[in-house]
């Protein structure tokens, strides 16, 4: 769907690999306000492109949760799984152009032949795979089948350094060859990697504003990259705190840490949940209870880049969530 310039295109874009937990509703919280409060779009979006997230039932306790929460939307929704095709295309695509090659390496020789990255533990890929003769790759393609990765430029080829202003943590810039080397676009089960699937959906519905936990924040240059790429103009980014445990783990559907299912069956009220979060970057006062509705006239970027730490889910946020 085409729209007026500067007009607002956000997006939800949840997993159904298990219920919405607090950290998911946060970012999607601050995603719905910064489109309702400039009148922009929201789209929803249901990214199962993954076989094991491919589950329908799941999916509409999700829908059914964020309508819960008071977090509605304009489009959708579409599913990754049914989409198959048009990430075919885009693969093509690529492909012509000489940027995309075979891969035959193996999680474990990846992880043996490289230290993570500093930032976000991402291992940089070291290129064994890259210059690979035709008949080699058929030879392996007979006991293996491989994955297919993109070319990034050259370590001293400025155009694969790639700055992005993200609207709450600022400048950050990213030499790929050095930060994350030539990337998976399809894993070797034939599944589309998650940097081509999400490229393509935001490009073809216009969504220009993602906002998503800071944990992203690093494939946001491949994902820019990419996206020029395809003819893509790339959407401003807007990473926000993660939701962690005293410990410092992040929340997670796997332990389903505070999910929006089992606060439910408590007797938490959606008010007191959106409240809770709200009060967290300073969007409603300490105890408040309310609905997204009530918090559009009061959203401020500003008022985000003030709280850039992880919020600590400690006794004092349980406190004030269950009342």
């Amino acid at each position: 769907m085409a729209y007026s310039q500067g007009h607002i295109v956000g997006r939800f874009a949840p997993t159904p690999s298990g219920r919405m937990h607090l950290g998911n509703v946060f970012s999607a919280l601050i995603s719905w306000l910064a489109v309702r409060s400039v009148g922009g779009t929201m789209v929803l979006r249901i990214e199962d492109i993954d076989p094991r997230a491919q589950d329908r039932a799941v999916a509409d306790l999700l829908m059914a949760d964020l309508e819960w929460l008071g977090l509605d939307w304009d489009e959708g929704p579409t599913y990754q799984s049914e989409r198959r095709a048009v990430y075919e295309d885009a693969l093509a695509h690529l492909s012509a152009a000489g940027l995309t090659y075979s891969c035959f390496c193996t999680r474990a020789e990846l992880h043996a032949a490289s230290a993570p990255h500093a930032s976000d533990g991402t291992y940089v890929y070291q290129g064994t795979c890259r210059n690979l003769s035709p008949e080699e790759v058929a030879r392996r393609s007979e006991t293996r089948p491989p994955a297919t990765r993109l070319r990034v430029p050259d370590a001293d080829d400025p155009s694969g350094d790639v700055l992005v202003e993200d609207l709450v943590y600022g400048a950050h810039e990213e030499k790929l060859a050095c930060d994350c080397g030539d990337f998976l676009v399809r894993r070797s089960d034939g599944v589309f990697a998650y940097q081509l699937a999400v490229v393509v959906d935001d490009g073809l519905s216009g969504v220009n504003l993602v906002v998503r936990g800071r944990d992203l924040l690093g494939s946001a240059a491949r994902q820019t990259y990419l996206a020029r790429l395809l003819g893509f103009e790339p959407p401003r980014y807007a990473h926000v705190p993660l939701l962690v445990a005293p410990d410092g783990r992040r929340l997670s559907k796997r332990e389903k840490d505070l999910d929006i299912g089992a606060l439910h069956e408590a007797g938490v009220p959606a008010e007191r949940i959106i409240g809770t979060l709200a009060a967290c970057v300073s969007l409603a006062q300490p105890g408040a209870l309310a609905l997204p509705a009530d918090l559009i006239d009061g959203f401020s970027w500003n008022l985000i880049r003030g709280h850039r730490q992880d919020i600590v889910v400690d006794q004092s946020f349980l406190s004030d969530l269950f009342g």
